[in-house]
């Protein structure tokens, strides 16, 4: 990168080499990814909580004919939770649901693989992101608001928290698709066509 500074007009121009692009992407790309696969680490953990709380209530409910609706409304709360804040790191391995007719066809090679990846964070999955994230924040804070909490009679309170894992999810696969379209940005601009 150069850096020149003009006396006359007082104005910074900023020069910026294909190499000095290429290793800015390199580094933003791994920065994002590195912190999806901490936030997916974490998350992993719930899954074995929900594993152990899961076989507790079943054999709860059908051995000692004991059940729990906070139990049950736990239960699916956590996996809502799995689910959202799981996706980035989902994105992040690339075990996603994918058409791979087209994109592991023998028509494809990395370089067309890239392109597709960058359009498709940028003109599909990042505004999808922005949308899912400024819609549901009035839903998020009405919720909490109106302290909701379950209708069903020995349910759980503050259902604005699960509520909240909507845009925070949406939030770290936007994050998530930066990385993504950082990534094939770097791959576009090292094997040009």
């Amino acid at each position: 990168m150069v850096y020149t500074a003009g006396r006359r007009t007082g104005r910074i121009r900023i020069t910026m080499t294909k190499s000095s692009l290429t290793d800015l992407l390199t580094r933003i790309a791994s920065h994002i990814d590195r912190f999806s696969d901490r936030v997916g680490r974490l998350v992993s953990w719930l899954v074995i909580a929900m594993v152990l709380l899961v076989s507790y209530d079943v054999t709860m409910r059908y051995v000692f004919r004991s059940g729990s609706v906070a139990l049950q409304e736990l239960e699916w709360h956590l996996f809502s939770i799995i689910f959202l804040l799981g996706a980035a790191f989902t994105l992040r391995h690339e075990d996603h649901v994918r058409l791979d007719l087209f994109y592991h066809s023998r028509f494809m090679n990395d370089y067309r693989r890239a392109w597709v990846n960058l359009i498709g964070s940028l003109c599909f999955l990042i505004p999808f992101c922005l949308l899912i994230i400024i819609s549901s924040l009035p839903f998020v804070q009405t919720s909490f608001v109106h302290l909701e909490s379950s209708p069903d009679p020995g349910g759980l309170p503050y259902r604005w928290l699960l509520k909240a894992a909507i845009p925070l999810g949406f939030v770290l696969l936007m994050v998530q698709g930066i990385g993504e379209a950082a990534k094939s940005l770097r791959r576009i601009l090292e094997r040009p066509p």
